[in-house]
C-alpha cells in the first residue's frame, strides 16, 4: 500500500487489520495512541497502533494514513448512516474557508476515495517545494487534529461551520502565548514569539480572547487533551519544564478539569517522544524549538510572498486602504483596530491566490504579522522614501 499512489485510500479500507484498529478503543486510548505515533505533535514516526510496518513511508505519507485513520475513528463512534468517504467530503465542502481556498477546484468532484486522497493530500502538504517541512509540521500538521474534532461535531450535528475550528484555533493562541509568557527567562526569540501569537488572534472582534473565554470554549475531554498537548509544547522550546512553567500547566488541567495525572503523562509522553526521535526531526535539531520556528516561518514566508509578488502587489494596489495601514505601519506600530482590518483584508486578497492558501488555515494566522513585516520590501521605493536597501 503506497499512499503517494492513486487508491491507496480504496486499498486501505478493505484491510481486515484497518477496521480492528479502530474497533473497540475507548476515546482516551484513540487520542494517546496517536499522540505517541507523532500525529498531534506533528511529526509523524509511526502508523496508529502500528498495524502497517512502516518501511520507508516519508512522514507525509505515515501523515495521511495516521489521518484517515483519525477520521475513520470519529466515524465509527458516531454510527452515522452516512458513507464514510462522503462524510468526510462533505465536513470540508462545507466549511468556507476551505471552499474559498485550497480546495476550491476539488470541491464538486464526484465524491470516491480519489477525491478524498486528493483532499488529504492538499490539506497536508498544501504546496509542493514552497512551505519549509519543519515550519509546515511544527504549525499546519499539529494542527491537523483541529479538523478531526470538527469532523466530530460535524457527525454529531450533521452540520458545521468555519466558526468553530476559528474559536479553537484561538482558544490554542491564547493558551500557547499564556505558557509562553510564563516563562522566567524570555529569550529574544520567545519575545517575538509571543508578539507574533498577540498579533493573531483575529477572530474576536472587539477583544482579543481572554484566557477564561478560551477555557470557557472547551467542551470535551479530546479538546481538553489536545489543548494540554499544544501548550506542553509551548514549554518544551529550551527542552526543559521549569518550576513556572509546571505551574502554569497544573493550572490549565484544574481549569480544564483534567486529573493531575494527565498533565503529568502530557508532560512525560512529549519528553519521551522527542527523547526518542529527535534524530529524526528535523525541528528538533535546533537547540531551540522557538527560534527554528521563527526563522523557519519567516524564511517560509518570504518565499511565499516573493514568488507570488506580481499577482499580490496587483491586489494591493486595488486597496487603497489597506495599502495606507501597510505604508504606516513601517513608521509606527498599528493598534488592535488596524491589526484586524490589514488582517482580514489580506485574507481576502489571499482566497484569490492559491499559493496563499495556507494562510487561510487554522494556524494561518500565526503568520499574518509576518506578512506584514515583509511585504513593504515588495512594493516600490515611492512606497518608502526613507527605506536604505541592504548591502
Amino acid at each position: 500500500m503506497n499512499p503517494s499512489s492513486a487508491g491507496w485510500i480504496k486499498k486501505i479500507l478493505k484491510q481486515k487489520a484497518f477496521i480492528q484498529t479502530v474497533e473497540g478503543l475507548d476515546v482516551d486510548d484513540f487520542y494517546t495512541s496517536l499522540r505517541s505515533c507523532g500525529f498531534i505533535y506533528g511529526n509523524n514516526v509511526l502508523v496508529f497502533k502500528e498495524f502497517i510496518k512502516v518501511n520507508d513511508y516519508t512522514s507525509e505519507e505515515l501523515c495521511k494514513i495516521n489521518f484517515l485513520i483519525a477520521f475513520k475513528y470519529m466515524h465509527k463512534q458516531s454510527s452515522s448512516e452516512i458513507d464514510f468517504i462522503e462524510s468526510v467530503i462533505d465536513f470540508y465542502s462545507k466549511i468556507n474557508v476551505y471552499k474559498a481556498s485550497f480546495l476550491s477546484d476539488l470541491i464538486g468532484e464526484k465524491k470516491t476515495s480519489s477525491l478524498l486522497e486528493k483532499i488529504i493530500h492538499k490539506r497536508i502538504q498544501i504546496a509542493d517545494n514552497i512551505i519549509d517541512k519543519s515550519f509546515n509540521y511544527f504549525i499546519t500538521n499539529a494542527l491537523l487534529f483541529t479538523d478531526i474534532l470538527g469532523y466530530k461535531l460535524y457527525l454529531k450535528t450533521h452540520s458545521i461551520s468555519e466558526d468553530y475550528i476559528q474559536q479553537l484555533e484561538s482558544v490554542i493562541e491564547t493558551i500557547v502565548m499564556t505558557v509562553l509568557n510564563s516563562k522566567k527567562k524570555k529569550t529574544d526569540y520567545d519575545e517575538s514569539l509571543i508578539r507574533l501569537f498577540e498579533q493573531s488572534l483575529r477572530y474576536r472582534k472587539e477583544s482579543k480572547l481572554t484566557y477564561k473565554e478560551a477555557i470557557d470554549h472547551i467542551n470535551t475531554n479530546l479538546e481538553a487533551y489536545y489543548i494540554i498537548d499544544m501548550a506542553c509544547m509551548a514549554t518544551w522550546g529550551d527542552a526543559t519544564v521549569d518550576k513556572q512553567e509546571q505551574a502554569v500547566l497544573n493550572k490549565l488541567g484544574r481549569n480544564l478539569n483534567l486529573e493531575h495525572n494527565i498533565i503529568k503523562e502530557a508532560v512525560t509522553s512529549l519528553n519521551i517522544f522527542y527523547s526518542i526521535h529527535k534524530n529524526n526531526i528535523a525541528l528538533l535539531t535546533s537547540k531551540n524549538l522557538v527560534k527554528t520556528f521563527y526563522d523557519n516561518s519567516s524564511g517560509m514566508v518570504s518565499k511565499l510572498i516573493t514568488r507570488n509578488s506580481k499577482r499580490l502587489l496587483n491586489e494591493l494596489r486595488e486597496s487603497k486602504e489597506l495599502m495606507k495601514l501597510l505604508t504606516q505601519s513601517t513608521m509606527r506600530d498599528l493598534n488592535e483596530e488596524e491589526h484586524k482590518k490589514v488582517q482580514e483584508q489580506l485574507l481576502d486578497i489571499f482566497k484569490s491566490i492559491p499559493s496563499l492558501a495556507i494562510f487561510m488555515l487554522p494556524g494561518g494566522a500565526l503568520l499574518l504579522p509576518l506578512v506584514v513585516k515583509f511585504i513593504p520590501k515588495l512594493l516600490p521605493s515611492a512606497f518608502d522614501d526613507n527605506r536604505v536597501e541592504d548591502e
